[in-house]
């Protein structure tokens, strides 16, 4: 029997990926289609199935890259299709969102929809630039009307006249291109030329930007700021705020927009770390993470474990690997045996204690060159059988000074990284359109794999600002083969040391 379709009218929010709701979230995870318009935040995406088909709506102000009635009619076929569609919309789908109109074409196609609910940017955004729309000693309400009326419909929806006499906060939305008209219209209307004012742009993400002025003097300040929508404009006593509340925009990276390069798995800490201290982050995975090429060698190894002495993990995509093929082969993880586990770095050793593994040996300088040593420490190599799990391509330095030490090792491939050529969440294009402040490296390969997806050297020549931050010297020498040198190399290997570096260094 053919499945029901069912179209989610889902609020994605203001722009910070944080902001989608848990529901939001959880029906992303299951979405066979995707819809989306060009303000959502595109990071969200890499929350819908790999398979999910993902269709950009455009929506920005004339420029639709569907017009409404034809994306109507696409919402009505997918659903009668079957499938799952998750229409992604900016802020919240019945604010300015047109989330009505598309729900009035679902209900008369007897189409099954839900509505769920977003954080609109009239709230947000002025809460992250640090203005209060509501408070105790300046106003108990505020409106919200929009600047970007509909060009069809004869006469003005808004009463400029009524915004104008109405107490409290006014939040306009979409207004930007119209600012010197509206503060016009509401001087006319009886408020004061010098009712302090804030427009703000890419509201609560790491792009934002905050003007402030007063109605008769805020045109002029956005214009020489090189003001442009997406923004909003919000009006009132409570804009003097803003300079005692402003917590977002004085975080310690805020407004330096960052390529993250870790695979999609790993990125996450690294992405948030610097998200949390304001950054805008550019996420671009150069590698992914595939089985080994031939599995025979690390399928003989499972059934030989009980012959190792040690088992050496060099990164956590090791260590996840491994233990994906060692449960399709065991049920019980007593069968890894007696054997004494070493890792490089703290991530390494992290998921393997988060196996409820001891690691026996790790290098207090988080290097693979070191691991040797630190497991000599644990006593003589001598005639002991290593099994070293690591990628596929590696540097033989390891397996050499382990040998020359006495050990026998079977340095076995248990995954292999090939590059990364989808750009789903857009970050290539925004990095090839408007540059960044820094790229991270965290592995000699995302050095390798990101030179080959973007190279290094001609995008350098185009944005010679931009700076190159390695996790450690393994990272640095992958680097300066290639013909450049890192600007920075953190001091602790690890993504805290990375983002620590990073914050300590001067701004050019």
């Amino acid at each position: 029997m053919k499945s029901k379709g069912i179209v989610y009218l889902v609020g994605a929010g203001p722009g910070d990926a944080g902001l989608l709701t848990v529901r939001g979230a959880e029906l992303l995870g299951r979405a066979g289609v995707v819809v989306y318009d060009a303000l959502v935040n595109k990071e969200l995406l890499r929350l819908a199935p790999p398979e999910a088909e993902l269709i950009d709506a455009g929506k920005r102000s004339s420029d639709h890259a569907i017009p409404q009635a034809r994306l109507n009619e696409l919402l009505v076929d997918k659903a009668r299709a079957g499938q799952c569609v998750v229409r992604l919309k900016g802020g919240d789908p019945y604010v300015f969102g047109r989330g009505g109109e598309e729900a009035e074409e679902l209900a008369a196609a007897g189409i099954a929809f839900e509505v769920v609910p977003g954080v609109t940017s009239s709230i947000a955004g002025p809460n992250y630039a640090g203005i209060p729309l509501t408070h105790r000693d300046f106003c108990s309400s505020f409106t919200v009307v929009t600047g970007h009326e509909d060009p069809d419909k004869e006469g003005l929806e808004v009463d400029w006249s009524q915004v104008a006499q109405a107490s409290g906060t006014k939040v306009i939305l979409m207004g930007v291109t119209r600012v010197k008209s509206i503060s016009q219209a509401l001087i006319d209307h009886g408020m004061s030329a010098s009712t302090p004012v804030a427009m703000i742009c890419w509201a609560t993400t790491g792009r934002q930007q905050t003007v402030t002025g007063t109605l008769a003097t805020i045109a002029e300040v956005a214009e020489k700021a090189g003001f442009k929508p997406p923004g909003l404009t919000v009006v009132g006593e409570v804009v003097r705020l803003r300079d005692k509340l402003n917590w977002f925009e004085k975080r310690p990276l805020f407004g330096r927009r960052i390529v993250v390069t870790r695979t999609r798995a790993q990125a996450g800490p690294l992405s948030r770390l610097l998200l949390e201290r304001g950054a805008d982050v550019l996420e671009i995975p150069t590698i992914r993470i595939l089985p080994p090429t031939g599995q025979y060698e690390i399928a003989d190894a499972l059934l030989e474990l009980n012959a190792y002495d040690w088992l050496v993990f060099t990164s956590p995509n090791g260590v996840a690997a491994f233990f994906e093929l060692f449960f399709k082969a065991f049920e019980d993880l007593r069968d890894i045996g007696g054997v004494r586990i070493a890792a490089v770095g703290p991530a390494t050793a992290d998921k393997l204690r988060g196996l409820h593994l001891k690691v026996d040996a790790t290098p207090k300088k988080f290097v693979a060159s070191n691991l040797a040593a630190a497991m000599a420490e644990q006593g003589s190599l001598e005639n002991l059988k290593v099994l070293l799990l690591r990628a596929e391509v590696a540097n033989r330095d390891l397996p050499k000074q382990l040998e020359e030490m006495g050990a026998i090792v079977d340095d076995i491939a248990c995954y292999k990284t090939v590059p990364e050529t989808d750009d789903r969440n857009g970050a290539v294009a925004r990095l090839l359109e408007t540059g960044a402040d820094w790229i991270t490296f965290t592995s000699s390969s995302t050095v390798e794999n990101f030179n080959a997806r973007i190279e290094l050297k001609p995008l350098l020549a185009r944005y010679p600002d931009i700076k190159l931050a390695s996790i450690g010297p393994e990272t640095s020498k992958a680097i300066l083969t290639l013909g450049l040198k890192p600007d920075l190399e953190a001091k602790e290997h690890t993504t805290d040391g990375l983002v620590k570096a990073i914050e300590a260094a001067p701004l050019r």
